[in-house]
């Protein structure tokens, strides 16, 4: 992970562009085609994202993908934060 010049931790890059991409497509399948990855590399840097979060950012069910409380709260916090400049969209 990236540190701050703060001194506070960054989440990890590769799990934020996943995120970005499985919440606006509702699809890991979809992400990693967007990402030149597999569904199970965006599935492991999501699960890596929630770890640092330490909640589930997803509800999976079966055949569909919907985004938790809290991710739609890091979603809202995409757009408004410095990362957008460093290659993630914004909603």
């Amino acid at each position: 992970m990236i540190e701050n010049v703060m001194g506070y931790r960054l989440p990890p890059l590769p799990a934020l562009r996943a995120f970005e991409a499985a919440a606006r497509h509702l699809s890991f399948k979809r992400a990693a085609e967007e990402l030149f990855v597999t569904p199970a590399a965006v599935s492991l840097q999501i699960k890596a994202l929630e770890a640092y979060v330490g909640a589930p950012l997803f509800r999976r069910l079966p055949r569909v993908l919907e985004l938790s409380e809290h991710g739609r709260g890091w979603i809202a916090w995409l757009p408004r934060s410095s990362l957008c400049g460093i290659g993630l969209r914004g909603y």
